[in-house]
């Protein structure tokens, strides 16, 4: 009799994928009160996730543009880029690739639109709320996001 040993199972090496979005703090001030646009989505495990509104660079787009244009699908506000407020970087596997992904954040003033979801192409957003920037940070689902939010409110406070 022959001793079978078991099989060793070799870990599959998931191939890295690179990916750029952009998004924006889209900000609202009214009787001296800042109001941030949120939006709220599910994500993969079923979890109702509060976020800024983001996505992908289209051809031939800058990234100021795409997040402008995120911001007006996302939320229904059109917005206004004024200043650069930083970049998150992380990583996430799906079935077949790990992505390695930055997301460039802009602070926008709201020149228009009405907050709404209807305009998202890929139905992602289920709702878009105003928050007031003092309490964005007890809806915002990520801490990146977060150190995001306060950057705006440094630049706007004159203290970034």
């Amino acid at each position: 009799m022959t001793l079978q040993l078991p099989r060793r199972r070799t870990a599959r090496r998931l191939t890295a994928v690179e990916e750029t979005s952009a998004g924006g703090v889209v900000i609202d001030v009214r009787d001296g009160v800042a109001y941030l646009a949120l939006i709220a989505r599910y994500n993969r495990a079923g979890r109702l996730e509060w976020c800024l509104p983001k996505g992908h660079v289209e051809p031939g787009e800058t990234l100021v543009e795409t997040a402008v244009r995120e911001v007006a699908e996302e939320t229904g506000i059109l917005g206004r880029a004024l200043v650069t407020l930083g970049t998150i970087d992380y990583w996430f596997s799906t079935p077949h690739h790990r992505i390695h992904k930055m997301v460039h954040h802009y602070l926008l003033e709201a020149i228009g639109g009405e907050i709404g979801v209807e305009g998202d192409p890929d139905h992602e957003a289920i709702e878009a709320r105003w928050f007031p920037l003092t309490q964005v940070h007890r809806h915002l689902t990520f801490p990146n996001e977060r150190r995001i939010a306060r950057t705006a409110w440094d630049c706007l406070a004159g203290t970034a």
